[in-house]
């Protein structure tokens, strides 16, 4: 019998620390398509190969938590062409609390944050969102 996953529980680790967030969202993969034309074919459509493999911008969503700047401190390494870089692993959890997927993110970097909108009429938790980027990402089922 399958087993589906929940979405609903999961964690992140990063540099030595294990974050609490709302929601992550953007963890995808994709391949360039490159079409090879060739004379000798009798059929005009082209071969289709896999080219290079490009790893989506990740967003991770959280509650502002008073005096934990670890978004805005990761954000402040970024220099003109350097930038602290980190390994990032993305667990969902079974009811156990064990991961039973597993994505694996490599060499990630922070490229946007975006504080939630204030508002005087509203009665809601400030969000923080943080974007990165990334040089892969493995995936594990357990």
């Amino acid at each position: 019998m399958s087993e589906f996953l929940q979405s609903h529980h999961f964690q992140v680790e990063w540099g030595g620390s294990r974050i609490g967030f709302q929601e992550i969202s953007g963890l995808s993969v994709k391949v360039d398509i490159i079409e090879v034309h060739e004379g000798s074919f009798i059929d005009e459509s082209p071969i289709k190969l896999p080219g290079r493999k490009h790893y989506g911008n990740i967003t991770l969503r959280r509650g502002i938590v008073k005096r934990d700047n670890e978004f805005f401190n990761w954000w402040n390494t970024i220099q003109i062409g350097e930038v602290e870089r980190r390994d990032i692993v993305i667990s969902l959890l079974n009811e156990q609390h064990r991961p039973t997927l597993v994505w694996k993110v490599r060499n990630a970097f922070p490229v946007e944050i975006v504080w939630s909108d204030l508002k005087a009429s509203a009665s809601e938790v400030a969000i923080e969102s943080l974007e990165i980027a990334c040089e892969g990402v493995t995936v594990s089922n357990e």
